[in-house]
């Protein structure tokens, strides 16, 4: 574990402090876990509204006019679906294939914005400065930008309730807005597979625009949630994590992740993933739910139904919304088809499971 004198904090921290969060090491900060619980948040999310700091993920900016260009080479999606005011969710390879980082675009008329995981921020940061040529400047801002994800079916209400009517902005797309007379750029992104918002600020107004949304939110039923309630979430949709499900020794066609690729455009990794596309992977990331009493857990092994050895558990826990354990993990491509009986071994048990077309809810 992390030693709590070395890591980081968010301009939020003294903020989950006060209120009350259960603060933990991850991705090198001190980060909320929870506050009033990990089933009252993520019940909040799913039927009313939740708001989350998630000012550990890093920011990097693009401009030039050969920024395109460069991001088109350095990243498997196609940068023309980054069109000014939309978003594109895709990866950042290796020249194998594997996933080095997987993160958001977001595009204007003059410039790229790049949102990426804390944990790979410095290695993104300097393979990005290794490969820089011509007319393209690349700007970390995540020391000052600070980002707060407003999730759940009640968010617009609570945009509304602070003066930003975003009913509007469809899932993918974004715009910038003034919150109070600061100047946020608001996404209709988010992790939890539910209508939200992410909001980039000013790190030095985080304090403030959290308050703000937490009172304007009452009414709506808005609860302060933690990392604890972001992971659940984002498993009940079969959403990928970086460093569990996927990572640079896994490719997005093993990952089920062919619709993140420009297949028609040039990028590091291509010819790799183009054999593989064709030849067909010999491991895939499945969904899969337990059919007897157990949680899975990241790197429990995945048996076949007579008990040989076909993969590991990248991803597991109890639903909280299905009351059922799920997980994900990588199995041999020979038994990755919905409904094929697989086992999970939890503490020298073989506890039966079912492969289950994702997402889990």
């Amino acid at each position: 574990m992390e030693a709590v004198e070395s890591l980081l904090r968010t301009p939020l921290h003294d903020v989950h402090v006060a209120a009350g969060g259960k603060m933990v090491p991850f991705a090198g900060y001190e980060m909320p876990v929870q506050y009033a619980g990990l089933r009252v948040e993520h019940a909040a999310v799913r039927e009313n509204v939740g708001l989350f700091d998630v000012s550990h993920m890093g920011e990097l900016w693009f401009t030039g006019s050969d920024a395109a260009a460069f991001l088109q080479s350095q990243l498997a999606g196609d940068i023309g679906k980054a069109a000014p005011g939309r978003a594109l969710y895709t990866c950042l390879l290796n020249t194998a294939g594997g996933i080095i980082e997987d993160l958001l675009v977001y595009g204007f008329a003059d410039r790229y914005l790049l949102v990426v995981n804390a944990a790979n921020r410095a290695e993104v940061v300097a393979l990005f400065k290794s490969e820089l040529k011509g007319d393209v400047h690349m700007q970390d801002a995540s020391e000052q930008t600070a980002l707060l994800a407003l999730q759940g079916p009640k968010s617009d209400d609570v945009m509304r309730a602070v003066g930003v009517d975003l009913r509007d902005l469809a899932y993918y797309c974004h715009q910038e807005a003034t919150l109070c007379g600061v100047p946020v750029l608001i996404g209709a992104t988010g992790y939890t597979g539910e209508r939200g918002f992410e909001l980039y600020v000013p790190a030095d107004k985080a304090s403030m625009i959290w308050s703000i949304l937490m009172e304007a939110g009452e009414a709506s039923g808005l609860q302060p949630c933690g990392l604890g309630a972001r992971d659940t979430l984002r498993l009940e949709k079969g959403y990928c994590l970086h460093g569990n499900d996927i990572d640079a020794e896994h490719t997005p066609v093993e990952a089920g992740l062919n619709w993140t690729v420009g297949w028609k455009t040039d990028f590091r990794g291509k010819s790799a993933l183009v054999e593989q596309k064709v030849q067909g992977p010999s491991r895939k990331l499945v969904g899969f739910k337990l059919t007897e009493r157990g949680i899975p857990r990241q790197g429990y092994a995945l048996l076949s139904a007579e008990g040989q050895a076909i993969g590991e558990v990248t991803s597991g826990t109890q639903s909280p919304t299905l009351g059922e354990a799920i997980g994900m993990g990588y199995v041999a491509a020979g038994h990755a088809a919905v409904g094929a009986s697989i086992k999970v071994a939890i503490r020298n048990k073989e506890i039966a499971a079912t492969v289950v077309k994702l997402p889990f809810a």
